[in-house]
């Protein structure tokens, strides 16, 4: 995917994925990073995963395309050009002992292919997405479902705090949260990521 520069993530955007994994609800944004080796495309291939390193897990999320340099009086039409939907994957063991550590995520958040993202489209509005929930199914079912009106903090607070402590420009990406729901992912497990009704992208999981 060509383009893309950097990508943000937020963490526990939403209170009860939060508390499902029994962590404290943040104050201010919480974002982390990936490298741009973890970016992989769900337009049907398999994808390669880590199945070597304890349980895996998905996070489904709608994704912000960025349209121009962070500017603290543009407006979120002005900062925002495309959206998808998008599963920061998560090597949820080895996530586990880093937080004990007190170290670091990025062994657990920035393996190759844990960026996946479907295809990008026009961004419709804060409320056509207010209006519509972005899902996954595995295997047919549907595991996830959320909407940005749900988030702990909305978009425009988190492309000011991820512009004003970290930059943001043209081409990065920001992963807006995933809600409740999150689970485990199995090799062979065929996963299916929709806006509203419509499937943006699927996939194969692939572990090795």
């Amino acid at each position: 995917m060509e383009g893309i520069r950097n990508i943000y993530c937020v963490g526990r955007n939403y209170k009860l994925h939060a508390e499902e994994l029994g962590n404290a609800v943040p104050t201010a944004p919480m974002l982390f990073g990936k490298p741009t080796h973890a970016l992989a495309v769900a337009d049907g291939r398999e994808i390669v995963l880590p199945g070597d390193r304890g349980e895996l897990h998905y996070e489904t999320e709608l994704v912000i395309h960025i349209a121009r340099p962070y500017s603290p009086e543009a407006s979120l039409e002005e900062m925002v050009d495309h959206i998808a939907v998008g599963i920061d994957f998560t090597l949820r063991d080895v996530q586990s002992e880093l937080k004990k550590k007190g170290y670091p995520w990025l062994l657990a958040k920035g393996f190759p292919n844990s960026a996946v993202v479907t295809s990008f489209r026009p961004f419709p509005g804060l409320q056509a997405c207010q209006e519509t929930d972005f899902s996954l199914q595995k295997n047919g079912e549907q595991v996830q479902r959320g909407n940005i009106r749900d988030v702990i903090f909305d978009l425009m607070t988190i492309i000011r705090f991820t512009g004003e402590h970290f930059g943001l420009g043209q081409g990065d990406l920001i992963f807006t949260g995933t809600p409740d729901g999150v689970g485990a992912t199995k090799n062979g497990d065929h996963f299916g990521l929709f806006f509203g009704k419509e499937k943006w992208g699927e996939f194969t999981a692939k572990l090795s």
